[in-house]
């Protein structure tokens, strides 16, 4: 071999080396960055507030929705994800990260009314749409009253009422005392605490969504939960047999945070919903 082709070997050597060294680091500072990104957030004007949002990513649009006091970086391992193949725009919902509501009351339908307003903002004509929990929620409440707007949806241990019927006891439980702590600082004059409150509330008093309510949505409609989640599997099984063209996932070896717990099975399976053609096969 000639000396130039020796030094054309360790040269190519060399940057596949500082390449898989520099890599790793690279999508670390990136994910860092997810919920505090100047170069990608901005603030869009709806319904009377300025909601919060980054976007990642080019192709067809996805809508991710975080979890009930959570922000853009709820999502980030999402993000990082489905920005390779979808243009993923993330928002702190209302009362929640950088979007700021001074409001008294909060439900499940004004945050999807913020972000059908956010869709229209960014011209965007529908959208595929992954909610986790809260985020689930209004992911349902969006495919019901804005059909034209959801492409395809994945809601991710949602409920449909604020009760036993859908929560384990214990989960329940947990909610109302914190509720009772949240209302006994707030008395005391802690302010960091009001947005806590208002939303605990939130679960507390919604959604009330009806069965009824479910079958209209047009939709494709991915139901997933963990097998040891927040969310009573037979709630979970209630939601997928009424939406007409739904499927169910149940994560096995998972709770409520399956998005963080089991990253790669949850977000493969999400994407493999969301690429392969619909289908509700049966077995007779």
């Amino acid at each position: 071999m000639s000396i130039g082709k020796q030094h054309k070997k360790r040269l190519r050597r060399f940057y596949l080396f500082a390449f898989d060294m520099i890599l790793p680091s690279v999508i670390m500072i990136f994910i860092l960055l997810i919920g505090s990104n100047t170069k990608t957030g901005n603030y869009a004007n709806v319904n009377g507030i300025k909601m919060y949002y980054e976007t990642y990513g080019s192709g067809k649009p996805l809508l991710l929705i975080h979890g009930n006091g959570g922000s853009v970086k709820s999502m980030r391992d999402q993000i990082s994800f489905f920005a390779k193949n979808y243009k993923v725009i993330a928002a702190d919902s209302r009362g929640q990260g950088k979007t700021i509501d001074t409001g008294d009351s909060l439900t499940y339908d004004m945050i999807a009314d913020d972000l059908y307003a956010l869709l229209i903002k960014l011209k965007i004509d529908s959208a595929y749409i992954l909610g986790h929990s809260d985020g689930g929620i209004i992911g349902l409440r969006l495919a019901i009253k804005y059909p034209k707007k959801v492409k395809m949806l994945a809601a991710i241990a949602p409920n449909i009422r604020p009760d036993s019927a859908a929560l384990y006891p214990e989960v329940e439980t947990d909610i109302k005392q914190t509720m009772v702590r949240l209302t006994h600082l707030v008395k005391q004059g802690y302010k960091d605490s009001i947005s806590k409150l208002k939303l605990t509330r939130l679960m507390i008093n919604h959604p009330h969504i009806s069965t009824a309510e479910l079958s209209t949505i047009q939709a494709p409609v991915l139901i997933m939960s963990g097998d040891r989640d927040a969310i009573l599997l037979s709630h979970i099984t209630e939601i997928f047999m009424a939406i007409p063209k739904s499927q169910l996932c149940v994560l096995p070896g998972s709770t409520h945070f399956a998005l963080w717990q089991n990253t790669k099975v949850f977000n493969e399976a999400i994407e493999l919903f969301f690429t392969k053609p619909f289908e509700m096969p049966n077995s007779f």
